[in-house]
């Protein structure tokens, strides 16, 4: 890794902990050394966030929140719903973890040349509409 990719991973770090702080949270009661990344909740929505490599020396801003399990009775009616939702969600893809059922809201992005403000709207959006999408997928399937 590079010298400058160093100093542009601990700018994004240093710009995720503002970000936190302004929302009146602490560095300690949301970072997790182990894996390098941020956990806090927002209204009823669990938020991760970090800095992901990519290969080539790339890294990304990754804010991730758990929305549903898909349910099994309704596996083909959940799925359909799931790819409307990505039609105008504007900035937050609904995915599927790979070898499971768990839903997410996913909000990705290059750091490179990434500011503040526009950190701050990634992560923002992602808490918005994680609160909103758990809330109204739990109305329409149920928990599971």
């Amino acid at each position: 890794m590079t010298e400058e990719v160093k100093a542009q991973l601990k700018m994004v770090d240093a710009m995720i902990e503002r970000y936190i702080n302004t929302v009146g949270l602490k560095r300690e009661n949301t970072y997790n050394t182990a894996d390098n990344m941020w956990y806090w909740r927002r209204g009823s929505a669990q938020i991760e966030a970090g800095l992901i490599g990519g290969g080539n020396n790339r890294y990304y801003l990754c804010v991730y929140s758990f929305l549903m399990e898909v349910p099994p009775q309704k596996t083909l009616e959940a799925y359909k719903h799931l790819l409307e939702l990505n039609f105008d969600k504007l900035g937050v893809k609904i995915s599927i973890k790979p070898n499971t059922s768990q839903v997410f809201a996913i909000a990705e992005r290059d750091i490179n040349g990434i500011d503040y403000e526009e950190l701050a709207t990634y992560i923002s959006d992602l808490e918005w509409w994680a609160d909103k999408l758990d809330d109204e997928l739990k109305n329409t399937f149920g928990a599971f």
